[in-house]
C-alpha cells in the first residue's frame, strides 16, 4: 500500500500563496521524485503530504482514505530528512529502534526488525557503535533504516543526499534505488539535483513556483519536454535555447538542442563561434562556445578524438531530427 493522492491542494503563508492548486497522483510502489529550482515549493509539497504543514485547501488521500486532518504520525508515513537528527549518545541500534520503542512494539518484533533492516542497509556489524563514529552515508543510512523499521505505507525524503561529498552522493543514489527494488514501497523523493531525479525516478514532478510544469518519466521528460523551462532544466549540461531570427528560421520563437545533438567540425557548419572552455572528461568533452550570435555560451557534448582549445573557432550543426521548437509562451510545438 502507499497511493497517495492530491486534490486541488494549495498553500498559503498569510496572503502569500506558494503552493496553487494542484492535482497529483503518486501511484502504489512508485518512485515519484519532486525537481526543481531553489524556492519552487518542492519541499513544502512533501510537508504537505506528510502532514508537517496544514494545507489550505483541498484535500490529500492516503490508500483511498482522506488523511487532510490526520495527524503526521496517524499517516502511515516515514520521512528522511537532510539532516540526520540521530542522537549522539544511542548506539545505532537503539536511533533504529527509537520510533518502535515510542509506538510500544514488543522487544522481539523491534529485535526483528533492526536485523532486518540493517541487512538491507550493510549496517548489521555497526550496531553497536555511535553515530560520531559513523562515516556521513552509514549515517544516512540509519536515518533510512529508522524509517524503515516503521514499515510505512510510503518514504518521504528530503534532499538526503545534500550533506554528503560527491562520491557518496553517487554511491547512496545508488543503494537508495536498490532498497526501492527491494521493498516495492512507494517513495517520494524531494531534490534539486536534476541528475539525482534523472537517475532515480519512476517519475519526475517538475516544478516551478509551486506549479507542476510537467509530469513523466525521465525519458519523456528528456525528449518530449512540454514547455522551454523543462527543456533547460532536465538534462546535463542543459539545453540550448535559441531565440530570435535563427528560431524564427525553423518556424518557431525558440528552438532548443541539447549538447549531445550537435555536431562539431573546424571546417564547415550552420553557426560557428569561438571555444571558451573546454572540459575534458575523459570519454565526454563540454564544449563552451561564446561569439556564435545564438547564445551567451553555447554548450556542445562531443566524444572521441576531436582537439580543441580556447580561442579556436569551430562550426556547430544542429541534429535537426533532435531539434525542439516551442512557441512565444514557451509551450511546445509537436
Amino acid at each position: 500500500m502507499g497511493h497517495i493522492r492530491l486534490n486541488q491542494v494549495s498553500k498559503s503563508f498569510g496572503d502569500v500563496q506558494v503552493i496553487p492548486p494542484l492535482d497529483l497522483t503518486i501511484e502504489d510502489g512508485e518512485f515519484t521524485v519532486f525537481v526543481g529550482p531553489s524556492g519552487c515549493g518542492k519541499s513544502t509539497l512533501l510537508r504537505l503530504i506528510a502532514g508537517l504543514e496544514d494545507i489550505t485547501s483541498g484535500h490529500i488521500d492516503i490508500d483511498g482514505a482522506d488523511a487532510t486532518n490526520v495527524p503526521p504520525a496517524k499517516r502511515g508515513l516515514a520521512m528522511v530528512f537532510q539532516s540526520y537528527a540521530l542522537y549522539p549518545h544511542m548506539s545505532v541500534r537503539k536511533n533504529i529502534a527509537f520510533p518502535m520503542k515510542m509506538a510500544g512494539l514488543p522487544e522481539a518484533e523491534q529485535t526483528r526488525r533492526i536485523d532486518n533492516a540493517a541487512s538491507a542497509l550493510n549496517l548489521t556489524d555497526y550496531l553497536d557503535r555511535r553515530p560520531g563514529q559513523l562515516s556521513g552515508g552509514q549515517r544516512q543510512r540509519v536515518a533510512i533504516g529508522r524509517a524503515i523499521v516503521r514499515e510505512p505505507a510510503a518514504f518521504l525524503f528530503d534532499e538526503p543526499l545534500s550533506n554528503l561529498d560527491a562520491a557518496l552522493r553517487v554511491g547512496m543514489r545508488l543503494e537508495i534505488s536498490e532498497l526501492h527494488k527491494r521493498l516495492k514501497t512507494t517513495m517520494v523523493y524531494v531534490t534539486h539535483d536534476q541528475v539525482e531525479a534523472m537517475t532515480m525516478a519512476d517519475r519526475i514532478v517538475v516544478l516551478r513556483a509551486g506549479m507542476i510544469e510537467q509530469v513523466g518519466s525521465p525519458l519523456e521528460l528528456y525528449h518530449t519536454p512540454r514547455n522551454a523551462f523543462v527543456a533547460g532544466f532536465i538534462g546535463s549540461p542543459k539545453m540550448n535555447l535559441i531565440e530570435g531570427p535563427e528560431a524564427q528560421k525553423h518556424g518557431a520563437a525558440i528552438i532548443g538542442i541539447r549538447p549531445e545533438h550537435t555536431d562539431v567540425s573546424k571546417t564547415e557548419g550552420l553557426w560557428k563561434g569561438v571555444v571558451g572552455v573546454a572540459e575534458h572528461l575523459g570519454s565526454d568533452t563540454f564544449i563552451h562556445v561564446h561569439d556564435t550570435g545564438l547564445a551567451d555560451t553555447f554548450t556542445v557534448r562531443i566524444t572521441g578524438d576531436i582537439q580543441v582549445r580556447h580561442g579556436d573557432t569551430i562550426h556547430l550543426s544542429p541534429q535537426m531530427d533532435k531539434l525542439h521548437r516551442f512557441d512565444a509562451r514557451g509551450l511546445r510545438i509537436d
